[in-house]
């Protein structure tokens, strides 16, 4: 199971990469590597072919399960979603996907 984290941004919003790549993601796989978190890969959004992408940063994290995320989550989601006041303004979309 695969969970996608989205950050779209709206015009005026920030997203301060640098704080994402240097904290946000060492920050995720510590709190989440010990709780099933199997693999993490992060896009950053360049461009699309009408010029903008749609989305600044997608985050997959895989787990095993969604239960295993659900527990990882309940231990950490807290300080996880707290930290991200201090890269974005933005709020993420978060959605389970499924491997076809």
């Amino acid at each position: 199971m695969i969970v996608s984290v989205i950050y779209h941004l709206a015009a005026g919003q920030k997203f301060d990469l640098d704080y994402y790549v240097k904290s946000h993601v060492p920050l995720v796989n510590s709190l989440l590597g010990p709780h099933g978190l199997k693999r993490t890969q992060f896009l950053h959004g360049t461009g699309a072919p009408s010029g903008a992408p749609s989305a600044e940063l997608i985050a997959l994290l895989e787990f095993d399960s969604l239960a295993e995320f659900a527990a990882a989550m309940e231990q950490n989601g807290g300080k996880l979603m707290g930290d991200i006041a201090n890269f974005t303004d933005a709020q993420p979309s978060i959605q389970f996907n499924e491997l076809i």
